[in-house]
């Protein structure tokens, strides 16, 4: 199996262009943009919007929320939080126990897992997969960082490794600590010291090149990789700006993206690394509570168990 899908060279389409749409979402504080595309994708019609935040902005503070074993629209989110500025879906999660399946740390303390093992099918019934999930994390300074993450629930931290691991299989319903270590081989992994973070996957872009951990994180299976969604995104900077993107799908207006288009988008933003988060019916970007894409949910905004937040201090 590949560690990652990487492409080079000729980009998938033009770069994109991108509206300033600040008037539309204001009033917002400096270090916070505000940008609308609807310039064609490889032909396909496209909508998407993000927000440029500069996490240097000393008034500027990322964090989350989580709605304790229930859902909430992001407009409930936007409510409850007092009205931050930025308000985004991230987790992947259960529609059967509404919980996250995707890593939650609010001021250092895991709200949420991610499973790391995925029961086998057919032959492999009596086996498991190991997959190592993604997350986007921020430091107290506002120091960004995208990383795959291990959480035991026997332990209170965070770990983390820069590559990608290959999901190991076996017949073990979980996949320890002391498993961890053996993979990333090293008798004492890093502490993965954010303060703050949500997780989603794959990872799209690392080191400034697209690097798709698809097959690492096993998201999406078959041809799922080249399928087009809404999408929600997050991206960041050498120059520590936030990039977060909500990209519209399913409909006449709108396309969606494969995850290939995705890590281009990013990559066109200057991100030197970036990653996918739930996408589809989920994706809803809310500025100031207005909403920038239409989400594809018919019944409008779905509720989700998790959102990642820009506040002002």
């Amino acid at each position: 199996m590949l560690w990652f899908l990487a492409c080079a060279g000729t980009s998938l389409y033009g770069q994109q262009r991108w509206q300033l749409v600040d008037e539309a979402f204001g009033p917002l504080p400096a270090g916070v943009h505000v940008y609308r595309s609807n310039m064609p994708v490889d032909s396909a019609p496209f909508i998407a919007y993000y927000v440029d935040i500069d996490m240097n902005q000393r008034h500027l503070q990322a964090t989350v929320d989580t709605a304790s074993g229930r859902r909430l629209t992001p407009s409930q989110f936007y409510q409850k939080n007092n009205q931050p500025l930025v308000v985004v879906n991230a987790t992947f999660f259960s529609f059967a126990t509404n919980q996250n399946v995707n890593l939650v740390l609010k001021k250092k303390r895991i709200l949420a897992h991610h499973p790391h093992s995925v029961a086998g099918k057919g032959k492999d019934t009596l086996t498991y997969a190991h997959p190592i999930g993604s997350a986007i994390g921020v430091k107290k300074n506002g120091q960004l960082d995208i990383a795959w993450t291990f959480t035991d629930t026997l332990k209170r931290r965070v770990y983390y490794t820069n590559q990608p691991l290959p999901p190991s299989r076996d017949s073990s319903q979980k996949l320890t600590y002391k498993q961890f270590i053996a993979r990333t081989k090293t008798a004492s992994p890093k502490q993965w010291r954010m303060y703050h973070a949500i997780g989603g996957g794959p990872i799209l872009v690392q080191d400034g090149q697209m690097r798709i951990s698809n097959n690492e994180e096993m998201k999406f299976a078959g041809k799922g990789i080249r399928d087009k969604h809404p999408r929600t995104l997050f991206g960041y900077t050498s120059n520590g700006h936030l990039i977060v993107m909500a990209v519209q799908g399913r409909s006449t207006d709108a396309a969606g993206v494969t995850l290939e288009q995705a890590a281009k988008l990013l990559l066109d933003l200057g991100c030197i690394e970036g990653m996918n988060a739930d996408g589809g019916g989920s994706s809803c970007l809310l500025v100031n509570g207005k909403p920038t894409i239409q989400v594809s949910d018919k019944e409008g905004q779905r509720p989700v168990p998790a959102v990642w937040m820009i506040q002002q201090k």
